[in-house]
């Protein structure tokens, strides 16, 4: 199955570059290319993508605002954030509405390519650069509302699974944590994400957040340097 793309980025030599990259890959199509966000909604309506590669800063229409359109259209389209250590303070933004992965810009062409996989596989992906400094931003700022978010319908064991997914854990790590199989910590996200309604494990995170399940400083996992929120 050819996954659809749809590229969007105020910069045609980024778009260029990556049309190019995927032009060489047999499983994945470029649906459209768009300049700006509300270009990308309207073509992510049109074609029907699998996956918007989506920048952050554009004119009008920002990354964040065209995300939250798409991933409230209903829609089969998923989006995958390209940002840089400088939109550090946007990323937060682009997970609350509703973004399925970032991608630091200077990564490897291949892993990129391993990203759009991922993501349209249903899957959440966080480039690795990212997600030490995504997770202390979490815990940094102030949860919204005057109380923390009330979990109903999951078990304690869920909800610790739950706490440790906030945390930035793998599926391996968690296993370890709670002396478990991995297969049964995967066993117990996917009843999260059923239970909560989440699209995936991002937003897993941002429940576990609003639950007040982060600490204030969370430690980082050991297993961090590697991808700690890829499903």
């Amino acid at each position: 199955m050819t996954i659809r793309v749809v590229l969007a980025d105020d910069q045609p030599l980024v778009r260029a570059g990556l049309r190019m990259l995927i032009e060489q890959t047999p499983d994945i199509d470029v649906a459209g290319e768009a300049g700006t966000g509300a270009t990308a909604v309207q073509l992510a309506r049109d074609t029907g993508p699998d996956v918007v590669l989506m920048d952050i800063r554009m004119p009008g229409m920002d990354g964040i605002e065209a995300t939250q359109l798409i991933t409230a259209g209903g829609g089969q389209a998923r989006v995958l954030v390209l940002t840089t250590f400088d939109d550090d303070d946007y990323v937060y933004g682009a997970l609350r509405a509703g973004a399925s992965g970032f991608l630091v810009k200077d990564m490897a062409l291949e892993d990129i390519l391993t990203a759009i996989r991922v993501v349209a596989a249903g899957d959440a992906m966080i480039a690795p650069a990212v997600t030490r400094r995504l997770i202390g931003q979490f815990a940094g700022q102030p949860r919204p509302g005057s109380k923390a978010r009330e979990l109903a319908g999951i078990t304690g064991r869920e909800r610790e699974v739950l706490r440790l997914v906030g945390l930035g854990m793998s599926n391996a790590e968690i296993a370890a944590a709670l002396y478990i199989t991995p297969g049964t910590a995967k066993t117990h996200v996917a009843r999260l994400l059923a239970k909560l309604g989440a699209r995936d494990r991002v937003q897993l995170v941002i429940i576990a957040y609003d639950a007040g399940l982060v600490p204030a400083s969370p430690g980082t996992p050991a297993g961090c340097d590697n991808d700690c929120l890829t499903t």
